[in-house]
Formats: structure tokens, sequence, C-alpha cells
């Protein structure tokens, strides 16, 4: 993939991309029987990742701020929640996917 090729997805209008991803939030709030170490180990992110990501574009917050604005929650309330801990085969599945985002 040539990453200084223009992209269409420059072209979406910001109202429209910030509608996306304030669904796909919500999403991942309903779905929180889909773990992190999961989307890790599948995508390369996670809820956390996204936190990182609104605090790179601009997001004034600190990172438990951005962290609970994504969860819904704050983080640790969400981990005692909704989070189980990880099995050897889950983190040796995510250290190989996000290998692989070192080509972006």
């Amino acid at each position: 993939m040539d990453t200084n090729a223009p992209d269409p997805l420059d072209t979406l209008d910001d109202a429209t991309a910030a509608a996306a991803f304030r669904r796909l939030v919500r999403h991942l709030r309903h779905r929180h029987d889909a773990q992190n170490i999961d989307l890790m180990g599948l995508s390369g992110f996670c809820r956390n990742c996204l936190a990182d990501w609104i605090r790179d574009a601009g997001y004034e917050g600190d990172k438990a701020q951005a962290r609970a604005l994504i969860h819904g929650m704050p983080a640790d309330e969400w981990k005692e929640r909704h989070q189980s801990p990880a099995t050897q085969e889950q983190l040796e599945r995510m250290k190989a996917s996000v290998a692989k985002n070192a080509a972006n």
C-alpha cells in the first residue's frame, strides 16, 4: 500500500466521519463481550487505542478522561465489570497482530 497516494477516505466530510466514529464507539460500548485483548489480537487496536487516537487528534483530556469517554465509564470500572484475565494464547495473538501495525 502506498501511504503517500491520495486516499478517498480523505474526501469523507468530517460530520459523516464523526457520526461513524460515534457509532463505532457506541457499538463497542454495547459489545463489552468483545474483549480488548481479542480486538488487539484480531485487528491490532482496541478501545484504549481509540482513546489514544482521540488525544492524538486534539482531545484535551488526559489519558484517563479519554478512556472514560470511549468506555462510557472510568476504565478501571469497565475492567472490573467486563474484562477477564488474558490467556497466554490471547497475549501471543495480540503480540503478533500488533507487530503488523509497524507497517503503518
